[in-house]
């Protein structure tokens, strides 16, 4: 990044912005169903847990595989939906990925070649009549594919198996399912011929092109690869390539032969061999480097042919090259990336410059309220502009709109303003005030070169620093903030969330926040009420209200418009009457999703719309509970909503294959070759909540959470009404980053009957190692010096283990542990140690407990001063201030016991008695510079 994009960064400019750094290796193999299961198995429990352990010890980042096949009983899905999900899969790890991003892995089977699940309407019926005219059967087109003419231009749906063959789905009776499945891979082969031949044809009476021909005769493998690595322009850094020869393949065993080369009547497939010969030695080798492909030849062997005791030695070659390869392209990714002080606050910066962008995307309307905002940045008001309204009104929407206005429209023509953008609560460093009030007291710094080390970090001078910083803006260099949910900040400590802000601002700064505010919720509306007392100016208060059916129609048509839909008259009265009933922005995003599934042939009883915003919410999670299985998207989608600050999908893959209320619903029917959630289930749930989960940076790494506070508000009453099964998730987050079951040690399980009665297991329990990483506080380099802190585990371990109730977890691992403390205290502000102690306390009763935590707390604050600078003073500034409470105090004997044990490790000088103020004395707080007082 240059030094212009990074001023223009901390100017806020909205223009032309640099994606936010990725934080996580993200990388799609592709590959055939049924020929690489050795090689995906071996990767899977060998080489991938090294893989993540690399990544997350050496730079900090998650690692994922999207692994599109693992774990999958069977190619053909009910609602052929996998194809497209894999497109958008690749597309995602290209987008995410840091370095690497596709894999492939070819042998001598060309693969899967599904039928279209969409095809425009016009197409088909050119199909159709070619295969007509040629005198065959069409009764199977019309029987498989319905038109929708809800799609512009209209296009026609393959439709899901089992609304034809009704027991495609039904694992409880095998014969039945078994029946209808060979039906369906009969139907599919027919299909192919049908659709193979018209193409065929058309194409050569120049009524068809090659690539549209091709569409019908491509495997979907085919299909990865030039979309992963053809299509690619920088294959060398983002794309690898194997391919594995077999010798000698036993053809005499057609059963076992089938899974490596592709069969059709009891031969071998010409068609398909050519296809991928064209695919595997011409087009692949000319565009991907010589040093990202790597070949090997094995042999044949007994009746298996490929199996992992024999071909032991090709498989070692092989997890080794590949453990190489990704590492290589990783360290380079790597090289070219800012980790410094700095690099992390543009991150935090960018974050919400692309989170305004985004918002401004959809926005529509909204004229008069734009033109109030524009006249108070260009008249001399000296106090705050808020934006009040209920949750879902639209509140964020505007007030990006109008940073974006202000910055772009020419209000402020002949001045460069500083505009300050914060979207409170997206990201960890703006959920509470402290580090909230640093980063804008950093990006104001930036742009007049005032050293960063002049900003305090305790919240009364920090809070006088900023008030400072307002009286720097200039009519030449005017400051703009806009602040969304100002209510949404925690750590204020006390009175309220909105009490930093001025009452009065300084000429040429002008701030615009939003706030919550419903009458009928007092709770909610708290900080509202405050703000009114603080801003005596009606003028400065302007209502965000619902958009009103007829606006709320326009943008339902112009979104329906953009994304080439339409609707049959009787659903566009089901919408009109469901607008009439609500009509804020977070409803009418609701129900254009809604209706974007709605075919013109869908039922009338499948097309229900609510009248609130979280009944809709309710009938999405419910809709896609039913389609994926309830007891995977609840706990799910429970443990997203029970992290603090969200969670990577690397972290929900590993926490679900921790869970066996999971696992026993998923592998009811068979055993796994490694006891982890297949990949393909999570994405399939994730594509269903299309722009509802929002990724952000939390930790240092990319997280997922609720983009909006009635998602999680929902998520809670559905999930979390049972307190015991709030607990349950917590504590089983809780259990994840004390690291339990990780770096290898077999978590227990019970076998379902079901498994007991089909493979005739005699044991009733197992255990499994579920290959989940350890979580240690600090990470070590092999010359045993600190390469870097376990920031997630700071920042989510306290917080479980209180709201799971494990107290005595808590005190033992981290409130009264000295490793904890200081492995946080040399990683993280002090603000956020003390933290930990203020949420444990405002959650217990115990009141001996209670007044424990504090003189731990106000000991540290007593050493902030030494501590900010000099973490390894810890133990003395501990041992030197609370030894006095050492005799009554169990706990705080505890950690003093261990301040003394492990202490000397990081400063030899321990104070034998007790020498520093006690917590607890007229002395509350030393400040470590004098320039504010």
């Amino acid at each position: 990044m240059d030094d212009r994009t990074i001023d223009l960064i901390f100017a806020g400019c909205l223009e032309s912005l640099p994606p936010v750094s990725s934080k996580i290796v993200r990388i799609f193999t592709s590959s055939t169903f049924t020929d690489t299961t050795m090689e995906r198995n071996t990767l899977m429990a060998k080489c991938y847990p090294k893989i993540k352990d690399y990544c997350r010890e050496k730079h900090g980042l998650e690692f994922q595989v999207v692994d599109m096949r693992w774990g999958v009983r069977d190619e053909a899905t009910d609602d052929h939906m996998t194809t497209e999900l894999c497109m958008k899969e690749i597309q995602n790890c290209q987008r995410l990925s840091m370095g690497p991003n596709f894999v492939v892995f070819l042998g001598q089977k060309y693969g899967y070649r599904p039928i279209p699940t969409y095809v425009l309407s016009s197409e088909l019926q050119m199909i159709r009549d070619e295969l007509s005219a040629t005198g065959n059967d069409v009764a199977l087109i019309d029987t498989w594919y319905r038109k929708d003419s809800n799609a512009v231009p209209p296009i026609s749906v393959l439709q899901p198996i089992s609304s034809i063959l009704i027991n495609f789905n039904n694992k409880r009776i095998p014969k039945l399912q078994a029946e209808d499945q060979a039906i369906w891979w009969d139907t599919l082969g027919k299909f192919q011929k049908l659709f193979r031949k018209a193409a065929a044809s058309l194409y050569q009476q120049g009524r068809m092109d090659k690539d549209a021909m091709h569409n019908y005769f491509m495997s979907v493998t085919e299909r990865e690869v030039i979309n992963g690595i053809l299509n690619v322009k920088n294959t060398k850094n983002h794309c690898l390539a194997y391919i594995r020869m077999i010798n000698n393949i036993n053809l005499q065993n057609l059963k076992k032969a089938s899974l490596f080369v592709d069969i059709i009547n009891r031969s071998i497939d010409v068609e398909a061999t050519k296809l991928l010969a064209n695919l595997r030695d011409e087009r692949l080798p000319d565009k991907i480097e010589t040093t990202n492909m790597q070949k090997y030849t094995v042999d044949w062997i007994g009746r298996e042919g490929l199996d992992p005791e024999t071909h032991e030695e090709y498989l070692k070659n092989f997890i080794t090259h590949f453990y190489k390869n990704i590492i290589k392209l990783v360290d380079r990714a790597m090289r070219k990336e800012d980790s410094s002080a700095l690099g992390q606050i543009i991150t935090e910066i960018l974050q919400h410059l692309h989170a305004c962008n985004n918002s401004v995307k959809v926005f529509y309307g909204r004229e008069d309220s734009l033109e109030k905002i524009k006249n108070y940045m260009l008249e001399d008001s000296d106090k705050i502009l808020i934006l009040y309204g209920e949750g879902g009104c639209g509140k964020t929407s505007l007030l990006a709109k109008s940073a974006s206005m202000s910055t772009s429209k020419g209000w402020f023509e002949g001045s460069r303003p500083l505009t300050i953008i914060r979207f409170l609560g997206t990201t960890p460093d703006s959920s509470t005030l402290t580090p909230t009030l640093i980063s804008i007291c950093q990006q104001i710094s930036y742009n007049f070169m005032i050293p960063f080390d002049t900003i305090p970090d305790d919240i009364v001078p920090l809070t006088a620093h900023f008030k400072q910083l307002l009286t720097m803006a200039t009519k030449e260099q005017p400051f703009l903030f806009f602040l969304d949910s100002v209510d949404q900040l925690t750590g204020t400590q006390g009175a309220n969330r909105v009490s930093w802000l001025p009452t009065r601002l300084p000429r040429y700064c002008k701030i615009i926040v939003s706030c919550a505010c419903e009458e009928s919720n007092p709770e909610v509306s708290k900080d509202y009420y405050v703000l009114r007392r603080m801003v005596d100016a009606e003028d400065n208060f302007i209502e965000v209200s619902a958009l009103g059916e007829e606006l709320a129609m326009q943008v339902i048509k112009m979104w329906m418009g953009t994304a080439c839909r339409d609707l049959t008259n009787y659903q566009w009265r089901l919408v009109s009457n469901a607008i009439e009933k609500c009509s804020l922005p977070i409803f009418v995003k609701l129900v254009f999703a809604e209706i974007c599934r709605w075919r013109s042939y869908t039922k009338s009883q499948d097309t229900h719309l609510a009248s609130t915003v979280m009944d809709s919410i309710m009938m999405l999670f419910e809709r896609i509970e039913k389609q994926h299985g309830r007891i995977l998207v609840f706990h799910a989608l429970a443990y997203i909503t029970a992290a603090k600050s969200g969670l990577s999908e690397s972290e929900l893959e590993d926490l679900i294959s921790l869970d066996d209320k999971v696992l026993d619903d998923v592998y009811q029917y068979h055993l796994p070759p490694v006891r982890r959630i297949p990949p393909l289930l999570w994405t399939r749930i994730r594509n269903d909540l299309p722009n509802y989960l929002s990724e952000r940076e939390a930790d240092g790494v990319s997280v997922m959470n609720w983009y909006h506070r009635q998602f999680r508000d929902t998520a809670k009453e559905r999930y979390f009404k049972n307190m015991n099964m709030a607990m349950y998730f917590h504590s089983m987050i809780a259990d994840y980053y004390l690291g339990i079951w990780g770096g290898g040690k077999p978590k227990p399980f019970k076998y379902t009957e079901i498994q007991r009665h089909r493979f005739n297991l005699t044991d009733k329990e197992g255990s499994a190692d579920r290959k989940v990483p350890v979580q240690p506080l600090v990470f070590y380099s092999k010359d045993g010096n600190v390469s870097r802190y376990n920031l997630r585990k700071f920042g989510e371990l306290p917080y479980h283990l209180v709201r799971s109730r494990r107290f005595r977890d808590l005190y033992e691992n981290v409130l009264f542990n000295y490793e904890w403390l200081h492995a946080k205290l040399s990683s993280c502000p002090l603000q956020a140690v003390l933290a930990d102690y203020e949420d444990a306390s405002g959650n217990m009763d115990d009141k001996n407990a209670k007044r424990e935590l504090m003189l731990v707390a106000d000991a540290l604050r007593l050493g902030g001063a030494v501590l900010a600078l000099y973490p390894n003073m810890l133990a003395p500034q501990l041992v030197g201030r609370l030894l006095p409470e050492s005799g009554t105090n169990s706990n705080i004997k505890m950690l003093l016991n261990d301040c003394d044990i492990k202490g000397p490790v990081h400063c030899a000088l321990m104070p034998l008695y007790h020498c520093l103020h006690t917590p607890g004395g007229p002395l509350k707080v030393k400040i470590k510079t004098p320039h504010l007082l």
